[in-house]
C-alpha cells in the first residue's frame, strides 16, 4: 500500500517545505491539528462575503455558548490571546476609557494569583496586560492557608492551569474555586489543551463553578489553529469586547477573521457529534500496536502504554524506552533522525525514550511511524 503521505504536489512542495507526520502532539509549531472537510468548507464560505465582524463574533459566540452549556462565549485568536483578553476585561469591565489605558504603565497595581507549580511559558499572556503574577504554594504541595494568605485588595483573579499533570502539586480546583469566591475573586481556568474529553467544555464552568475557562480551537477541537474559546460568565466576556479588535486597544493585534469565526463554529458542531468512545478505542488500538511492534524487539529497546497524555488529557500514548548505552542513540538522536527522514516523523523525546501520540495521526499513518522508527532503531 502506498504511504498516506503520497499526493499530488501542492503548496508545500512548491515552497520546498517538508510535510510532517505528527506523532508528537497538537503543537502550534507543527500546525495544531488537521481540520475536517466541513470546517475547511465553512471557512471558504465565510470568506466569500464582507460582514460586520462584531455582529458575526456575537452570533458565533452565542451559538457556541449554547452548544457548550455556558452563559457566554468569545472567540479569541488562540488560547493565549483569550487569557490576555480575559485579564484585560477583569480590569476594565465594559469601560472603554479604562480599556484605552491598558497596560497601565503608570496606573494601579493588579495581581493574579497562581500556584508556583503551575507557572508556565504562556503566562506572559496574562502579564502583558500589566498585572503581577503572585505565586502561592511554594512547597512540594500547595496548602489552602497559602492561597488564603495571598489575597489582597489588588487581587483580580486566580489563574488555574488544568490537566492531570498540571494539578499534581496544586490544590484541588474545587477548593480553589470555593476559596476564591468566598473572597469575591473570579477563577480563570487555562484549559487550552484539555479537549478531549468534550465534557470539559462545560465541566470547569457550569459544573465546577469557575468563572472562565479558555480552550484552544486548533488542538483537540480540530478547528482553525488561530482560534480559542473563552467560555463562562457573561459579565466578564462583555468586558472583552471593549478591549478586543476592531477597537484600537490591547487586543487589536489579536484579531479573528470571518473565516476563522465560521471555521470554529463548524468545528465545535463537528466535534460534539463525534463518537468519542470510538475515538478513544482507536487511540488504544494504535498504542497497543506500537507496544507490540517495539517492546523487546531488540536489546536496549522496550515499549509500554503511557497515561495520561503530555498535557494531562485522559488518553494514552506509547513510550518507547531507549537505552542509549546499548542502542548507541539517545532519545533526542532518534527524534532528530525521524524528522530528518523521508517521510519526516515528529515524536516527543523524553529523558529516556520517545513518546508516540495517536491523537494527531491520520488514518494509516501509524504504519509509517512504525516503519520509520524500526528503521532508525534497526529493528528488522
Amino acid at each position: 500500500m502506498a504511504d498516506v503521505m503520497t499526493r499530488t504536489p501542492g503548496i508545500y512542495e512548491r515552497l520546498g517545505i517538508t510535510r510532517v507526520i505528527n506523532a508528537s502532539a497538537t503543537l502550534t509549531r507543527l500546525g495544531g491539528s488537521i481540520m475536517p472537510l466541513e470546517v475547511r468548507q465553512a471557512m471558504v464560505e465565510a470568506g466569500e462575503s464582507f460582514v460586520d465582524l462584531v455582529d458575526l463574533q456575537r452570533a458565533v459566540s452565542a451559538q457556541i455558548a449554547d452548544l457548550t452549556h455556558n452563559e457566554a462565549a468569545y472567540i479569541s485568536s488562540g488560547a493565549a490571546a483569550g487569557l490576555t483578553l480575559v485579564t484585560a476585561a477583569l480590569i476594565t469591565g465594559d469601560d472603554a476609557v479604562k480599556a484605552e489605558r491598558l497596560p497601565l504603565p503608570d496606573g494601579p497595581n493588579y495581581d493574579v494569583l497562581i500556584h508556583k507549580s503551575q507557572r508556565f511559558g504562556y503566562d506572559h499572556a496574562v502579564r502583558m496586560v500589566g498585572v503581577n503574577l503572585v505565586e502561592f504554594g511554594v512547597g512540594s504541595g500547595a496548602q489552602l492557608w497559602e492561597l488564603e494568605a495571598a489575597y489582597t485588595e489588588r487581587t483580580i483573579a486566580v489563574l488555574f492551569l488544568a490537566g492531570q499533570t498540571n494539578e499534581e502539586r496544586a490544590l484541588p480546583i474545587e477548593q480553589v474555586i470555593e476559596s476564591a469566591h468566598r473572597h469575591g475573586v473570579p477563577v480563570v481556568v487555562d484549559a487550552a489543551a484539555q479537549i478531549p474529553p468534550p465534557e470539559n467544555l462545560w465541566r470547569f464552568t457550569r459544573d465546577l463553578g469557575a468563572d472562565i475557562a479558555v480552550f484552544s480551537g486548533g488542538k483537540g477541537l480540530c478547528g482553525p489553529q488561530p482560534t480559542g474559546l473563552v467560555l463562562g460568565k457573561r459579565s466578564i466576556i462583555d468586558g472583552i469586547y471593549v478591549n478586543a479588535s476592531p477597537n484600537a486597544n490591547i487586543g487589536r493585534p489579536m484579531k479573528v477573521g470571518k473565516e476563522e469565526l465560521g471555521g470554529i463554529l463548524a468545528a465545535v458542531n463537528w466535534y460534539l457529534r463525534q463518537d468519542h468512545a470510538a475515538i478513544l478505542k482507536r487511540y488504544e488500538d494504535i498504542v497497543a500496536g506500537f507496544v507490540a511492534a517495539f517492546d523487546g524487539k531488540r536489546p536496549g529497546v522496550s515499549a509500554r502504554r503511557d497515561f495520561p497524555s503530555e498535557a494531562g488529557q485522559p488518553y494514552p500514548r506509547a513510550l518507547v524506552t531507549i537505552d542509549s548505552t546499548v542502542v548507541g542513540l539517545s532519545a533526542s538522536d532518534v527524534a532528530k533522525k525521524l524528522m530528518a527522514g523521508d517521510p519526516a516523523v515528529a515524536v516527543s523525546a523524553g529523558r529516556h525514550g520517545v513518546y508516540l501520540n495517536p491523537q494527531t495521526l491520520q488514518e494509516g499513518e501509524e504504519k509509517i511511524v512504525t516503519r520509520r522508527l524500526s528503521e532508525v532503531l534497526e529493528i528488522g
